[in-house]
């Protein structure tokens, strides 16, 4: 792994976020030649939400395991280095030798003449009590991910619309029986999906309701839900939760780096541009009206021939506006794409 230090270990341009948006503008910036480093948490993102894709140029079906794998293999052939790690912060630096930025994660720094940010939205979080503690333990945000976890146990599903339907009707097929806790008289969501779901034989719908509290002991045990009109408490013995109530940008430690809107997305030009020269953006983080895998690496293609064209400006060379050229991939990687 880098270790951060400046000088040789400058990056060309780090690109944060290991999804559609990242990996694509990982790949167009290799394949321009510079030196790039993807700092991510994960490889897939919001993508690993979903067993199925459909409306991915190219790939009638395919799991967002997979589409996410594919774009990781493509651009590590054309020589993308990657770090696992979470940034959590970011500053204009002199210490290369001249403008460039340093991003720091909470165990090592990095240095690069330019950034493109691609990380994407996270779960939003319940915010009870408990919930924290049994991250991991009991607690998860991707039905897909974990949901071979808890083969025929009981758990809770706490959702809003499709995103918590589609969880339920996923979790169907593997768990023993889901409490579905939603907070109206009827699930809302997509009419189909709905009527689908309520016909499910080990489905426990419990309308009405709200997580209150999560309780265990090393691990979740229990599930308080408080009913919304009678304000009566209950306790589901379940040996896990699913969060399924949408995702937030968490853009906190860019204010005043940034301009960011009133849902604190990164406000993006159509080439990519943020407010500040250098910093590039690109996929859900930003505030494009359209959240899909495809318009993200669309996005991410465009931030990332933007940051070439930054990059070679500050060097003293030619820019580009496309990626035509045909290369053969630095690593013996069989691309099936």
């Amino acid at each position: 792994m880098d270790d951060g230090s400046v000088g040789s270990n400058v990056y060309d341009v780090i690109v944060v976020g290991g999804a559609a948006a990242g990996l694509s503008a990982a790949l167009y910036t290799a394949r321009q030649g510079l030196k790039t480093l993807v700092l991510t948490k994960d490889i897939g993102g919001q993508m690993l939400l979903t067993d199925e894709i459909q409306n991915y140029p190219g790939f009638p079906s395919i799991s967002g395991f997979d589409l996410a794998n594919k774009l990781k293999e493509h651009a590590e052939a054309y020589g993308v280095e990657f770090v696992y790690d979470e940034l959590v912060g970011i500053e204009e630096s002199s210490e290369c030798g001249g403008l460039c930025f340093k991003l720091k994660t909470p165990y090592a720094e990095y240095h690069a003449l330019s950034v493109v940010l691609a990380f994407g939205k996270t779960p939003r979080d319940l915010g009870v009590p408990g919930e924290q503690e049994f991250k991991g333990r009991g607690v998860s945000y991707c039905s897909v991910c974990d949901g071979p976890l808890f083969k025929s146990k009981n758990v809770v599903v706490v959702g809003v619309g499709d995103q918590g339907l589609d969880a339920v009707n996923y979790l169907a097929n593997l768990c023993s029986t889901i409490y579905y806790v939603f907070g109206h008289d009827r699930p809302i969501g997509s009419q189909d999906l709905v009527e689908e779901v309520l016909r499910l034989p080990n489905i426990r719908p419990v309308p009405n309701s709200k997580v209150v509290e999560l309780v265990g002991n090393k691990k979740l045990e229990r599930v308080v839900v408080e009913n919304t009109k009678t304000k009566e408490r209950t306790e589901i013995p379940a040996d896990g939760i699913f969060i399924e109530i949408g995702y937030v940008a968490k853009t906190d430690f860019l204010k005043g780096f940034l301009q960011l809107n009133e849902k604190k997305e990164i406000v993006v030009d159509k080439e990519g541009r943020t407010s500040r020269q250098g910093v590039f953006a690109a996929g859900d983080v930003t505030d494009t009206p359209y959240k899909q895998a495809v318009i993200s690496a669309g996005q991410g293609s465009t931030a990332a021939l933007s940051a070439y064209n930054y990059v070679q400006r500050i060097k003293g060379k030619p820019a580009s506006s496309a990626d035509w050229r045909s290369l053969k991939p630095k690593q013996n990687v069989e691309l099936k794409l």
